[in-house]
């Protein structure tokens, strides 16, 4: 169990040892969830392919788009 504030602008800080345990760097998205009971959950947004898009570069320094990545097109 960690604790944390929540500032005046809404925001607070994950605790170090959390961030490390669930694996969260710089950027990650969550998704929040209040329960009926008020059990707050939050999960850690999984990436889809369409977010890798143009993650890939050739040697020239141009990005791989995801069409040309497509063998069948």
């Amino acid at each position: 169990m960690a604790n944390s504030t929540l500032t005046s602008k809404g925001q607070t800080t994950i605790p170090q040892d959390i961030r490390e345990a669930a694996g969260l760097k710089t950027g990650a998205k969550l998704k929040w969830c209040v329960t009926p009971d008020g059990v707050l959950i939050v999960r850690v947004k999984s990436q889809s392919i369409e977010s890798l898009a143009g993650a890939i570069k050739l040697p020239d320094g141009k990005k791989i788009t995801l069409q040309d990545m497509n063998p069948w097109k």
